[in-house]
C-alpha cells in the first residue's frame, strides 16, 4: 500500500496583524515622534489614485501581510534598523528622508495610524492596517539638530503672539517634500554649503526679498516675497515655527525641516492694508466665542484659491471690496446673498455657513483677531495671505 509523504500545505497568511495588544492601551501620550515601513498590496490602486507603488502593485495582500510581519520581527530585536527597514522597503515617500512624524490628538493623521502611534513605548513595535497598507510602526527619540541648525536661537523661550518673517528655502534630491528642479538637482552637502552662504549674506545686510527671488523654492513667496504671520497656532511645519517665534526682529537663523534648509529673517510688521478696518483691530477687549460669515477675495499678488482672484489686479480688488461694502450697507441688503454671488471661499460661499470662532479655532491669525473684536452685526475687513476677508458678526 502506497502513503502520501507529501508535507501538509502551509497554513493560510493570517492577513489581521494590528497589535491588538497595544491598542487595547488606555493611556496615550501626545505628541510623539515615529517611523514607519508602510507595504501596501495591488488591490490598493485606487486608494492611491493610481500612484501606487510599483512593488505594492505586484503584491498580494498575504505577500505584503508575511512581509509585514518579516519586517516587524527583525525591527523588534533591532528597532534602531528602522532607516535601513525604510530603505528596504517602505513605500510612503513621506518617509525617505527619514524624519521622524510627530503625531499628537489633534493631527490629520489615519485614525489607526494615530492611534497605534501615540500607545507606542520608547522603541517599541506595533504594526497596524490603514486603507494605505500595513504600516510596521516604531516610536523613536527626537533626533539631534542638525549641527548646522541655530541651535542657539532654538533655546530661547518663543516669543508671545505673533511675528511676522521672510525666508529662502533650499532643498535637496533626497527629500520626498521638495519638487523644485533645482533641489532634485542637489546633494544634500551642496545644500549644506548654499543654506550656510545665504544665512551669512542675510546676516551681513543682503536684502532677503531678493535673495528670495533669485534662490527660495518655495511657490508661496519666493516670487512676492511675501511676509508670512507666525504664532503658535499656526498650521507650519514645527520646526520653521519653532525658529521663527524666536527670532529678534531683523536677526536670522537657520532651521530643517522635511522640505530642507530655511534660512529665516524675522521682520517688521507690515503696515495695515489700506482696506482693513484699523480701528476695530486696535480694540484690546475681544470676545470669547463668536459667529461671523465672511466674503474671501483674492487677487494675484497674493495665495488666491479662486481663477477670479488668481486674475484679479489690486486696483480691481479694491473697486469690488469698496462696491461690496457700500451694497452691505445698504438696508434690507443680505450678506449670504453676496457670498454665493463673489465669495472665493469654497467652505461657505453657496452655503452661507458661519463659523464658530474662540481664541483657540484654527483660523489664520487676521481672520480670528478682527472676528473676535468685532460687535453684533458689525462688518469688517482685513487682509490674510489669501486675499481680503468681509467678515460680518452674526452671533
Amino acid at each position: 500500500m502506497l502513503t502520501n509523504t507529501a508535507p501538509p500545505p502551509p497554513p493560510p497568511q493570517k492577513l489581521d496583524l494590528d497589535s491588538a495588544d497595544i491598542l487595547a492601551r488606555a493611556d496615550i501620550d501626545s505628541p510623539v515622534l515615529v517611523k514607519h515601513v508602510l507595504i501596501g498590496w495591488a488591490e490598493l490602486a485606487e486608494t492611491y489614485h493610481e500612484h501606487i507603488d510599483p512593488r505594492a502593485a505586484k503584491r498580494t495582500q498575504a505577500q505584503a501581510a508575511k512581509l509585514a510581519e518579516e519586517v516587524a520581527t527583525q525591527l523588534r530585536a533591532k528597532p534602531d534598523a528602522i532607516d535601513t527597514m525604510i530603505d528596504a522597503h517602505g513605500e510612503d515617500p513621506g518617509m525617505a528622508a527619514k524624519d521622524p512624524y510627530k503625531v499628537a490628538t489633534e493631527d490629520p493623521f489615519m485614525p489607526e495610524f494615530k492611534n497605534l502611534a501615540q500607545r507606542l513605548r520608547m522603541h517599541e513595535v506595533g504594526v497596524v492596517k490603514t486603507l494605505y497598507g500595513y504600516h510596521v510602526v516604531v516610536r523613536v527619540a527626537a533626533p539631534p539638530p542638525d549641527p548646522l541648525e541655530s541651535a542657539d536661537i532654538l533655546a530661547r523661550p518663543a516669543a508671545l503672539g505673533s511675528v511676522d518673517v521672510q525666508h529662502v528655502l533650499i532643498g535637496w534630491k533626497d527629500l520626498a517634500a521638495s519638487h523644485d528642479p533645482r533641489a532634485k538637482a542637489r546633494t544634500k552637502s551642496d545644500a549644506d554649503t548654499l543654506a550656510v552662504d545665504l544665512l551669512g549674506k542675510v546676516r551681513a545686510g543682503a536684502d532677503i526679498t531678493t535673495l528670495m527671488k533669485q534662490f527660495s523654492e518655495d511657490p508661496g513667496s519666493a516670487d512676492s516675497g511675501r511676509s508670512y504671520t507666525v504664532d503658535a497656532k499656526s498650521s507650519m511645519v514645527e520646526p520653521f515655527k519653532n525658529l521663527a517665534l524666536r527670532l529678534a526682529v531683523k536677526e536670522a537663523g537657520l532651521v530643517k525641516t522635511p522640505f530642507g534648509w530655511h534660512i529665516v529673517q524675522r521682520v517688521p510688521p507690515p503696515p495695515p492694508d489700506s482696506l482693513e478696518s484699523v480701528a476695530i483691530l486696535k480694540r484690546t477687549d475681544t470676545s470669547e466665542k463668536v459667529r461671523v460669515k465672511h466674503i474671501l477675495l483674492g487677487w494675484k499678488d497674493v495665495r488666491a484659491i479662486d481663477p477670479r482672484g488668481m486674475a484679479r489686479s489690486r486696483a480691481d480688488l479694491e473697486k469690488l471690496v469698496k462696491q461690496t461694502l457700500a451694497r452691505l450697507a445698504k438696508k434690507g441688503s443680505r450678506f449670504e446673498v453676496l457670498m454665493a454671488e463673489i465669495s472665493e471661499d469654497p467652505g461657505s460661499a453657496k452655503s452661507g455657513e458661519a463659523y464658530d470662532v474662540t481664541p483657540d479655532t484654527a483660523l489664520v491669525q487676521p481672520v480670528l483677531a478682527l472676528s473676535l473684536r468685532l460687535k453684533l452685526n458689525e462688518v469688517g475687513v482685513v487682509k490674510s495671505e489669501y486675499g481680503i476677508h468681509i467678515i460680518k458678526r452674526v452671533e
